[in-house]
Order: structure tokens, then C-alpha cells, then sequence
């Protein structure tokens, strides 16, 4: 690659000067000079050459890590014979993703693509109105579903109010694991959708109550609504099975699964839907297109993401980290109770709890990143730090993590302080 600056400090100032000053200086005030450049495995490394391990995974995109070998030599080799492809006909490489997602997704029907997960979404929430001919959408408040047109609608006033994207009436929010308020939401027979995420992970991964989401999906099936699955950080493997939906023995309507799917190399999303909900498909395929959704290149390496996740050792060691973590975070809470006093998870998804309120997981990401672990905090609860361990973690690697956690913590304290 021949792109270079002269500099880190060269670099953010152009990152102000012509991308996005808000979020650089943000970083910045933050304490957090990251620059990525070389990436590897679940290592990332700064422009300055510093190793960090990272525990963000960009929401998930890096669940089998950087630049896997098997996924970057798919796309090398689908290079030799594939291009994005053409949305108007059949293809060879997108028919063969569809019928591998369909094969691993009980009760769904159809797959359509799209680049990333906003897009899927909006596929999901026309379908839902497509199949129910009504226009209401439920979701949960401090949910995320992406910032496209419909997507964006169902999320936090802080993305929505500053685009004027709110649309009240229309787009309905309840608390999470409220279940009386989601039954107000659903009770007039007039819903065409409740949209969740699984387990909320831009809210910090609060964990749904015992029988929650079973209830969630019988109220629409009582009401006539849709229930849409957000997997998008939930899915391919994370919960210890392939979709968080089927660790909780519930079954959507519509599903969608974007980040993971595309193994960190090439953009591609997909909205999974079941016989009604897909019905526009046989009557206007073309009523929704997406020029590069199910590009052809993305569709054969999502094809070898899955492949690799139905490898049983993949299992195993998704089972294994879950059980390492779970014991190192009880152990963690011993040894600094005073600041960490939570632990959420499921499978290898985990919010960690730093204090009843503020923002001290903004002070965690800061020290940890200082000792070498990149984790983010919760944007819409910044008391929890998203923990988010890749399912192809060696024992080593884990059993690193925790120390530099432990070792992190006093500077932690410090900067609570």
C-alpha cells in the first residue's frame, strides 16, 4: 500500500480537516489516539506499531478475527472468477449463500442481500409491512437497528432527532423486559412489527428475562404482528449457537445478520424471511433493489464464514471461552468489587457493569486500552463496557486478556476518580 502521512499527528488533523471531526477529537478527549493499522487475527496494531487485542470486533464483523487466512484466500480465489455481480439475475454465488443461510435458519424461506445491516433492516420492516398491510413498528427503547430511512426510526432519539428522522405515531418504543407495555404496544391490532435485538448490545447487553422474548413473540402472534430478530451482533455462533434466537427457543418471522457475515473482508448483509413475509418476492422481486447487496464476492466469502462456523471444534471452543470467561469475571469481581460490580452474558456476549450510573466504563476502555486491550464502552449506557471475545480465542490469548484486565483496573480506579 502506498498511502502514508508523515505522522499520527498529520493524520487526525486531516481527520478533522476532511472526515469527521466530531469523532476524532471525541477519541482524542477520550484519552484514545488509535489509529489502526496493521490488523491480525484478534490483534490489532497503531500506526506507532503498539499491540493491542482487540475485544471491540467492530460490533462483531471480526468474530473468526482480522484477515483469517481461510477467508482472505476465498476472496483472493473469488477474485480470479467473480466481480459484485449483477442484481437482475440469477447468480451462482449468491443462490449457493441463500440456500446455506435458509439450511441453518429453521422457519425461513427466502434470504435477500444487502451491503450492511441498516439496509437489511429496512428490507425486514417493508416485508413486515408488506405482509401485514399495516405500518406500525415496535422496538425497544435504547434499541439500535442502524441509521438508514426506516432503520434509523426505530432507534434512540440521539439518532434520530438530529436528522428529524423521528416519526411518532408511527415508530412506537417500549422498555425492555417490560412485558405489560409491550402489550399496550401490540393490543390495537394495528402493528405490523416489533423489531428487537436479541439481546440489545448498543444499550450494553442487558439480558432478557426468563421467558421474556417467548412472551414478546406471543403477543405478536396474538395481535398479528411480525416479529423481527435483530442478529446482527447476536448471531453466528456468539450465544453459543448459530442465532441468539435459537438459544432462547424462539422463533421469528424475519430475521437479519449483517458485521460477522462478511468475515471483516467484504460487505454483505441478509434479511431471512418466511413464507408471508417474503410474499413480495414471488409477486415484484424488483420492488426492492440493492445494486451491491449480495455482491458476488461477499456471497462466496459469507458462503466459507459459515462453513467454518458449522465445524464442531468451532463449537468447542466457543463453549470453552464462555466457561473461561464466566469463571475469570467472577474471579475479577473479587479482586475489584469496588468498581466492577456486574457481569451480563450469554455465550461469549458480556457487559460488564462498572457502578449504578455515570459513565465509568468510558474510564475502563481508556485503561484498558493503556495496558493493551481495545473494549468499548456502551454508547447508550456508558456504565457498561461491551466484553466481546472472539469465538476463536486460544487459552493463551485468554488467560493474557484477564491479566491485562487485572492489571488495568487500578488505573481504572484512578481515572473514576
Amino acid at each position: 500500500m502506498h498511502i502514508r502521512f508523515e505522522s499520527k499527528q498529520e493524520l487526525l488533523a486531516k481527520a478533522i480537516k476532511f472526515w469527521n471531526p466530531d469523532k476524532t477529537r471525541f477519541w482524542q478527549q477520550a484519552g484514545i489516539d488509535l489509529v489502526i493499522d496493521k490488523r491480525e487475527g484478534y490483534f490489532l496494531y497503531d500506526m506507532s506499531g503498539r499491540r493491542l487485542i482487540d475485544l471491540h470486533l467492530n460490533g462483531g464483523t471480526y468474530n473468526l478475527g482480522h484477515r483469517h487466512p481461510e477467508l482472505v484466500q476465498t476472496l483472493k480465489d473469488a477474485l480470479d472468477h467473480f466481480d459484485i455481480g449483477n442484481h437482475w439475475f440469477p447468480s451462482i454465488a449468491r443462490t449457493a449463500l441463500a440456500e446455506a443461510l435458509i439450511n441453518i435458519s429453521p422457519g425461513m424461506t427466502y434470504a435477500v442481500f444487502a451491503p450492511g445491516g441498516a439496509e437489511a433492516v429496512d428490507i425486514a420492516l417493508k416485508s413486515a409491512r408488506y405482509a401485514t398491510k399495516r405500518r406500525k413498528i415496535v422496538s425497544i427503547l435504547k434499541g439500535y437497528h442502524g441509521h438508514s430511512g426506516l432503520s434509523v426510526a426505530t432507534g434512540d432519539d440521539r439518532f434520530t432527532k438530529i436528522f428529524l428522522a423521528d416519526r411518532p405515531g408511527e415508530f412506537i418504543q417500549v422498555p425492555f423486559n417490560d412485558i405489560e407495555a409491550m402489550e399496550m404496544a401490540l393490543k390495537g391490532n394495528d402493528v405490523a412489527a416489533l423489531i428487537m435485538e436479541t439481546i440489545p448490545a448498543t444499550y450494553g447487553f442487558p439480558m432478557p428475562k426468563q421467558g421474556y422474548l417467548n412472551a414478546c413473540r406471543d403477543l405478536c402472534s396474538k395481535h398479528g404482528a411480525m416479529y423481527i430478530a435483530d442478529e446482527v451482533q447476536t448471531g453466528l455462533m456468539r450465544t453459543g449457537e448459530m442465532w441468539g434466537w435459537q438459544a432462547y427457543g424462539v422463533q421469528p418471522d424475519i430475521m437479519v445478520t449483517a458485521k460477522g457475515l462478511s468475515g471483516g473482508l467484504y460487505p454483505i448483509s441478509a434479511t431471512l424471511v418466511n413464507e408471508r413475509a417474503g410474499g413480495w418476492l414471488n409477486e415484484d422481486g424488483a420492488a426492492h433493489i440493492s445494486t451491491t447487496g449480495g455482491a458476488e464476492l461477499g456471497c462466496v466469502v459469507a458462503h466459507k464464514v459459515i462453513e467454518m462456523l458449522l465445524r464442531p471444534e468451532v463449537k468447542a471452543n466457543v463453549d470453552f471461552v464462555t466457561g473461561f470467561m464466566r469463571d475469570a469475571m467472577a474471579e475479577m469481581m473479587k479482586r475489584h468489587g469496588g468498581i466492577f460490580t456486574g457481569v451480563r452474558q450469554k455465550g461469549v456476549i458480556l457487559g460488564l457493569e462498572f457502578g449504578e450510573s455515570g459513565e465509568n466504563a468510558v474510564a475502563v476502555s481508556r485503561a484498558l486500552y493503556e495496558n493493551g486491550v481495545w473494549a468499548i464502552f456502551s454508547s447508550l449506557d456508558k456504565r457498561v463496557l461491551q466484553w466481546k471475545p472472539g469465538i476463536l480465542l486460544t487459552a493463551d490469548l485468554c488467560k493474557e486478556i484477564m491479566e491485562r484486565f487485572d492489571a488495568a483496573m487500578p488505573r481504572a480506579r484512578e481515572l473514576m476518580r
